[in-house]
């Protein structure tokens, strides 16, 4: 071993939230623990994540809110360690925080309480982080020690924990590295793409819509596998907002979505009483009660925005319902990982440990984090 070798029993590559969570655990445990980390700060996507205000965990959390190849993996990690695990810890700090929509918890002041109170608690337990530090080579030696070197110098550690992250936000220093070190050592890793991202669209779509930038509508989105209910937000690229967001993770390329603009009305109803009841009434402005204008014209066009209802046969009628409560649109694809939020694919979950994310492949070998297919 090279004089200037460091050696430590654990190894944590990446000072992200999976990577400072399981240096607390490790150092808890009595380990010395070292995490080595590209950037020059820890913890800079807790830092953006929720706007600044970090949504740390949610008071409703099952597995079927996780996606992944293997959708049982991730149910032993969230029996042994609980949304209310995590609440109880930010309490200890007296991190004030409040819940919005779906039972999602945001810190009151700003996401660098959570960071803080993760930095305290690896202090505490004696972790030592070092930055700006780039890995050159990972291999593991005869006596069953992984040996890595670095920038800063070669380390040498009994367990090596890869929490390196996704390739989402490439502004934030995400890395493949964590694939790379995957398949180094025999791991299947599962193709990668952007997810919680906006959808871009098709030029003609883009073009029509894009004097709408800045509308956000309360929508119920939906593909042929599952919906959101949220808002949804017209951009001069594309559509983005929380239902969009959402349904990205789940959205196959060349595949459309369904979007019902109203979803608390039966828009089939409301307009045969409104036909009937005030029959020289204008079609957007009837619909310009519930839908901004600017969003009615554009989708009807200027002819079809004037009618009045008396003027709308049956079969007309039948198109402006279709066209507002299942208006079908087909992105032309998404904003990339320059704007996702999460990274989808990653190493496979069969080849882990579900109750330890130990690699089933080689002892002392884990994955947690945004790098796993979870």
């Amino acid at each position: 071993m090279p004089a200037n070798t460091r050696s430590t029993d654990v190894l944590i590559i990446g000072a992200s939230a999976s990577g400072l969570m399981c240096a607390i655990e490790a150092g808890k445990r009595g380990r010395n623990v070292i995490v080595l980390d590209h950037a020059n700060k820890p913890g800079k996507k807790i830092l953006m994540s929720g706007g600044g205000r970090c949504n740390f965990t949610n008071y409703d959390v099952s597995a079927s809110n996780y996606i992944s190849h293997n959708p049982h993996f991730c149910k032993s990690a969230l029996s042994r360690f609980t949304q209310w695990d995590f609440i109880a810890m930010v309490n200890e700090y007296k991190i004030p925080y409040h819940e919005r929509e779906h039972g999602q918890l945001f810190c009151n002041d700003s996401a660098r309480d959570i960071l803080d109170m993760l930095l305290a608690e690896c202090q505490k337990v004696r972790v030592d982080i070092r930055l700006d530090c780039n890995i050159e080579k990972v291999e593991k030696s005869d006596d069953g020690m992984f040996v890595i070197d670095t920038s800063l110098g070669q380390f040498q550690a009994r367990s090596l924990v890869i929490a390196s992250g996704g390739l989402s936000i490439p502004k934030m220093c995400a890395s493949p590295l964590g694939y790379r070190i995957a398949e180094q050592f025999g791991h299947h890793v599962w193709p990668t793409r952007a997810g919680l991202v906006p959808f871009t669209l098709q030029p003609h779509d883009r073009d029509k819509l894009a004097k709408l930038s800045g509308i956000a509508v309360d929508s119920l989105v939906s593909n042929e596998t599952i919906q959101f209910r949220e808002n949804i937000l017209f951009t001069h690229r594309g559509l983005s907002g929380p239902a969009i967001l959402q349904i990205s993770s789940y959205w196959q390329p060349g595949e459309a979505i369904e979007v019902d603009l109203l979803p608390d009305l039966d828009l089939e109803d409301l307009l045969k009483s409104r036909k009937h009841e005030h029959p020289t009434q204008k079609l957007q402005t009837f619909l310009a009660e519930a839908l901004p204008k600017r969003l009615v014209q554009t989708l009807l066009g200027n002819e079809t925005a004037n009618r009045s209802l008396q003027s709308l046969n049956r079969q007309q009628l039948g198109e402006v319902i279709r066209l507002f409560k299942g208006w079908q649109i087909k992105p032309n694809g998404t904003e990339g990982y320059r704007t996702a939020e999460i990274t989808l694919g990653g190493v496979d979950c069969n080849e882990l440990s579900s109750r330890t994310m130990e690699s089933n492949k080689v002892d002392g070998l884990y994955f947690v984090g945004e790098v796993v297919d979870v």
